[in-house]
């Protein structure tokens, strides 16, 4: 299954509860479109979210984004890892 990596951006001051409760709606979701959030990470200050999620392919990841109410369409393939 192909990993990707996605930046979110409009999460300036979110707090780790919200956060939190932004990466629960993909996961409430995730199965419908078989991908699978595996980590996100959030920075408060710049506002700026990443996600790493492994799915069948980059439009099934902003699928559930979008559905989950925070879509992005920077996701991108990470192939290659050490």
């Amino acid at each position: 299954m192909p990993t990707f990596m996605d930046v979110h951006e409009g999460f300036i001051g979110a707090t780790a509860e919200d956060f939190q409760k932004a990466h629960e709606a993909d996961l409430a979701i995730e199965g419908e479109e078989s991908v699978h959030y595996e980590k996100a990470w959030l920075d408060p200050e710049s506002g700026k979210a990443f996600c790493l999620v492994t799915g069948p392919s980059r439009e099934a990841v902003m699928r559930v984004h979008e559905r989950a109410g925070h879509l992005t369409d920077q996701v991108y393939e990470v192939p290659i890892q050490v």
